[in-house]
């Protein structure tokens, strides 16, 4: 039986219980006061250890949840500093990739350079030789136009 109840029981019992003419003292039944004050005796350790259950299940609850909140929490800094070190690696790969695409810049510049160069090296070779050739074929053409007095034989 609950506590409360009992106490209303005895309540009831001392506002309907008769009175004392002149006085304001009322008479009471002994044995319903004690029967009702055992009940409480019984009911009242019940209720304490109901009481301090439902406190000590609020306090599991509470550090319960406060686990699950420090576990969310460091999951979420761990997400972030997850998420970070990717971006630090996204970074470090971007300049990576900008260094290699420059590097490849300046090798692509060498090496047309290189071959500009080279290129011009033949052709002046070529321009060299072909003057020779021209010179040579200018000779052979005036020898054969009587311009040049062939060389007596011996």
């Amino acid at each position: 039986m609950d506590v409360l109840v009992l106490i209303d029981k005895l309540d009831d019992l001392v506002h309907n219980a008769k009175r004392i003419p002149l006085t304001e003292d009322v008479r009471v039944d002994k044995e319903e006061i004690y029967d009702i004050l055992d009940q409480m005796r019984a009911t009242i350790p019940d209720e304490i250890k109901q009481a301090r259950w439902i406190v000590k299940e609020r306090q599991e609850m509470l550090a319960e949840a406060k686990r699950e909140a420090e576990r969310i929490v460091k999951e979420a800094r761990d997400k972030q500093d997850q998420l970070i070190s990717e971006q630090e690696v996204t970074r470090q790969a971007e300049r990576a990739a900008e260094e290699i695409i420059e590097d490849a810049r300046a090798r692509e510049r060498e090496i047309r350079l290189g071959a500009e160069d080279y290129a011009d090296e033949i052709l002046n070779t070529l321009e060299v030789n072909l003057s020779k050739f021209i010179a040579a074929v200018q000779r052979g053409r005036e020898r054969l136009a009587g311009k040049d007095e062939p060389a007596e034989v011996a």
